[in-house]
């Protein structure tokens, strides 16, 4: 079992923030933060490991590393450094960035040998498939990805097998990937109870329990068609809401 996780959360080019988060459902399940809690016994802190989370970036992006809300956090790495060269992680996360931008060709390459390297798993997050599938490390894998993007994914990335219609995540040996946003934690939460070299079983299910996450099941409830259906019927009240206080506004006038 490993004495010390290394994790890499790699933002090429911004990400949304709620994907970035969900590294800490993992990060929780250190010795560092469960030796903080007085109430846990202590041959239980003493089976969690070290863990380290690394905020990668691009040489060309420099350390602020922009995420939505205004939010910006500092890199602590960018790809090129020795510390989290391919095979130096255990794990990669990458959080979903807004899909219509280009991805740098370095950070690419640096991705694809992480994939490729004995050991290192990858963790994609709602859009970061888009940076997965341009690195080229998804093809004929079956991945999952927002359920709102299932066709714009398929026809940038033909290649993937896509079951993000269905799954909220899902692995395909060392890739695993999830849908939108807060799945993000649901498949952090897999991760983990299916990583005994990293974490043993008792010790997952309390860092679970403590950041409440791990409930949903991995195959959404509700149809892709009920979910599209849904979302274009609060478009429609909103676009009414829009319309009768617009109207309101020139009566009023």
């Amino acid at each position: 079992m490993s004495k010390h996780v290394k994790i890499g959360v790699f933002i090429p080019n911004g990400a949304q923030t709620l994907d970035t988060a969900c590294v800490d459902v993992l990060g929780v399940m250190s010795k560092e933060y469960l030796s903080a809690i007085p109430f846990l016994p202590a041959h239980l802190t003493a089976l969690a490991p070290d863990v380290t989370v690394s905020y990668i970036a691009t040489p060309a992006q420099g350390r602020d590393i922009p995420l939505t809300s205004g939010l910006v956090i500092k890199a602590t790495h960018d790809y090129t450094e020795a510390e989290v060269a391919p095979g130096r992680l255990d794990i990669v996360v990458v959080p979903g960035p807004d899909p219509r931008v280009e991805f740098d060709e370095g950070g690419l390459r640096w991705l694809r040998e992480q994939s490729e390297a004995p050991g290192v798993d990858v963790l994609s997050i709602c859009t970061g498939i888009f940076v997965c599938g341009a690195a080229g490390i998804a093809d004929g894998k079956q991945a999952s990805g927002p359920r709102g993007l299932q066709d714009m994914i398929s026809n940038r990335f033909p290649h993937i097998k896509l079951v993000g219609d269905k799954h909220r995540w899902v692995q395909d040996g060392n890739f695993w990937s999830s849908g939108g946003v807060t799945n993000g934690n649901d498949l952090m939460a897999a991760y983990a109870r299916a990583s005994s070299k990293h974490w043993p079983e008792p010790l997952v299910e309390i860092g679970l329990q403590l950041t409440e996450v791990g409930d949903r099941g991995q195959f959404y409830v509700d149809s892709t068609s009920r979910f599209v259906l849904g979302f274009a019927w609060r478009l429609l009240r909103a676009w009414f809401a829009g319309f009768g206080s617009a109207n309101r506004k020139i009566k009023a006038g």
